[in-house]
């Protein structure tokens, strides 16, 4: 089964880190314009890429499925419209673990996407979110080290 593994390296400590992916407010600041995020098992990993209408470009829906503080957390996610027909099924969301560690006074951080199906489309959309998790823990490094995060996938 095709998988996305991303790591990257934060001048931040896993604290930090965890807090950035577990707080509405500092999920707004580096990945989505706005979040309603509740960090417990089952509770809401939703971002709004386009806050004006929650509907479409959104998680809507998605939760945390395991959190292990500081350490690991893990979510269901959905694609974005173009995907959406594909991969925005309830039941068969795709599950992204992220994984901390402290090294060298900073975090390493893996993320790992998994759930893909096969096929055509599935591949476009594999293809996307490679690039979507590159904007996405660059922004999230930039808010932690600079302070300047960007948020990820802005509508056009």
């Amino acid at each position: 089964m095709p998988q996305i593994v991303k790591e990257v390296t934060i001048a931040a400590s896993p604290e930090l880190v965890w807090w950035a992916w577990t707080s509405s407010d500092r999920v707004a600041a580096w990945f989505a314009p706005e979040a309603n995020v509740e960090a417990r098992v089952g509770g809401a990993f939703e971002l709004f890429f386009d806050p004006a209408n929650r509907e479409q470009m959104s998680t809507k829906g998605c939760i945390y499925t395991e959190l292990k503080p500081k350490e690991r957390l893990a979510f269901t996610w959905k694609g974005p419209d173009p995907f959406a027909e594909l991969m925005n099924r309830q039941a068969e969301l795709t599950r992204v673990v992220v994984t901390l560690q402290e090294e060298n006074g900073g975090t390493r951080l893996l993320l790992e996407h998994a759930g893909w199906g096969d096929g055509d489309e599935w591949a476009k959309a594999l293809e996307w979110h490679q690039m979507a998790w590159d904007q996405v823990l660059g922004s999230l490094k930039s808010a932690l080290e600079s302070g300047e995060g960007q948020l990820c996938c802005q509508p056009e």
